[in-house]
């Protein structure tokens, strides 16, 4: 069973980790190159975790905790403009904090039916978006659009270090992605 993060540390870890397992994929992140991301030795970073699996699934349980938040969230709101645009708003303002995470999240619809483990992941999206993508083709590819297109922004907003200027940009891409303007 995945631990929680204890400290700013664990959750510092806990994001880079996710970024390499979201880029690379679970059996392609060696625990020196996690030890590495985080500037630490592997035995350092065993401390923390006792193996690349447990920080593994310690990062996917984080990242499944935020995404099922934001889809509690917008889980009142009907289907529509209205709740695709506050999931954005929610999942926009995690990604800036937490990238790794985020990503990680969005690896299910980047390497689809990699591991079993992230149809859980697909469905919380699914679940925010009110969407069967079988049968809505064009939506889910404006959502897998959107999702992408916040994913590379978020990243790019949090080296540039300027996260409130970027903000309300990579929400107006996000939502034209989906086909919504703004007024």
């Amino acid at each position: 069973m995945p631990r929680q993060p204890r400290t700013g540390v664990d959750e510092k870890i806990l994001d880079a980790a996710a970024a390499l397992f979201a880029r690379h994929g679970f059996e392609q992140t060696s625990l020196k190159a996690l030890a590495d991301a985080v500037g630490l030795s592997k035995a350092g970073l065993l401390h923390h975790f006792p193996s690349k699996e447990a920080l593994f699934e310690a990062a996917r349980e984080q990242s499944r905790v935020l995404s099922r938040h934001v889809a509690d969230m917008v889980a009142p709101m009907p289907a529509g403009p209205a709740r695709e645009r506050r999931a954005l708003e929610l999942l926009t303002d995690i990604a800036l904090d937490r990238p790794g995470l985020v990503a990680l999240l969005f690896r299910a619809i980047s390497a689809p039916g990699e591991e079993t483990r992230q149809a859980q992941d697909e469905l919380l999206l699914n679940e925010m978006f009110v969407i069967e993508p079988e049968k809505e083709l064009e939506r889910a590819v404006r959502i897998v659009g959107a999702l992408s297109a916040m994913a590379v922004l978020t990243l790019l907003a949090n080296q540039e270090g300027d996260k409130t200027t970027w903000r309300p940009l990579i929400l107006a891409t996000c939502y034209d992605a989906l086909g919504h303007r703004e007024a």
